[in-house]
C-alpha cells in the first residue's frame, strides 16, 4: 500500500513532500528514493526514532497533523498511509491538510466494518460519532472536509493480513501500529485480555485451512488543489 500510494501521486525530483503521521517512514523512504525532497511529521517520538534509524537523510520532525507547524503551500505533495486518520479532530485536521498543500494529496483509510465497530463497542472502544477514524473511509466524509479544496478521486481496494493465527495477527497490530496498542492499554488488564480473546477470535472467522486471511476494505483518496 506504502507502493501504491507514491506511485498513484507520481513524485517528481526535488519537490517538496510532506508524508503526515509518517510513522516509521514507509512512504517518506519511498518517496525520497523517488526523487522527493521529504518530511516526515509524527506525534510519537518512539515512531520517529525507527524512521530515522532506517533513513536519517530525511528530514523527519516532532508534529501534530491538526496543527502544522508550516507555511501555507509548503509542500507541492502531502501523503499519509493509515496515519492522519487517527487525529481526534476531523475537521482542524483538513484544515491543515489543504493549507499546507499547493498541489496533490493522497491518503489511505480504512473503511467502516460493521464487524470491528461491534467489537470494539462491546468493550466502549468507540469515539464520537464523526471523529472515529473509519469515518475517513466514507466518501461523504472525505467530500465534506475535503471537496471544497481538492478535486478529489476515490479508488476502493482491499488489503488482507494473513498469519498462523489469529494470536499473531493481534501481535502484528499491537507491534506495529500504534493507534491500535494504545487503546488496547486503555483497558484495565482484565478487559484488554478479554479484548484480546475477542479480536483473535474475529480473526478466526476467516481461517482457510492452516491460514487465516483477514480482508479489510480501504479507500485510497487523492486531490488535486483547486
Amino acid at each position: 500500500m506504502h507502493d501504491q500510494l507514491v506511485t498513484r501521486l507520481e513524485p517528481r525530483s526535488g519537490e517538496p513532500w510532506l508524508d503526515v503521521a509518517t510513522g516509521t517512514g514507509g512512504v517518506a523512504i519511498r518517496a525520497a528514493a523517488a526523487g522527493a525532497d521529504v518530511t516526515g511529521v509524527d506525534i510519537a517520538p518512539g515512531m520517529l526514532e525507527g524512521a530515522r534509524a532506517k533513513a536519517p537523510q530525511i528530514d523527519f520532525k516532532l508534529g501534530d497533523v491538526q496543527e502544522l507547524r508550516f507555511d501555507d503551500e509548503s509542500f507541492d505533495v502531502v501523503s499519509s498511509c493509515f496515519g492522519f486518520i487517527f487525529a481526534p479532530d476531523h475537521a482542524a485536521t483538513a484544515r491543515e491538510l489543504a493549507r499546507v498543500c499547493r498541489d496533490r494529496l493522497g491518503f489511505t483509510a480504512w473503511e467502516p466494518s460493521p464487524e470491528l465497530r461491534d467489537l470494539y463497542d462491546r468493550f466502549d472502544l468507540d469515539q464520537p460519532e464523526g471523529r472515529h477514524p473509519f469515518q475517513w473511509g466514507r466518501p461523504e466524509h472525505i467530500d465534506e472536509l475535503l471537496g471544497e479544496a481538492f478535486d478529489l478521486q476515490l479508488e476502493h481496494d482491499l488489503w488482507v493480513l494473513e498469519g498462523a493465527d489469529g494470536a499473531e495477527l493481534w501481535e502484528f497490530w499491537s507491534r506495529s501500529a500504534p493507534p491500535f496498542k494504545a487503546m488496547a492499554e486503555s483497558l484495565d488488564p482484565e478487559k484488554r485480555d478479554l479484548f484480546r480473546a475477542a479480536y483473535i477470535e474475529y480473526c478466526e472467522r476467516y481461517r482457510a485451512g492452516d491460514r487465516v486471511r483477514v480482508p479489510r476494505r480501504y479507500v485510497l483518496a487523492l486531490g488535486r488543489k483547486r
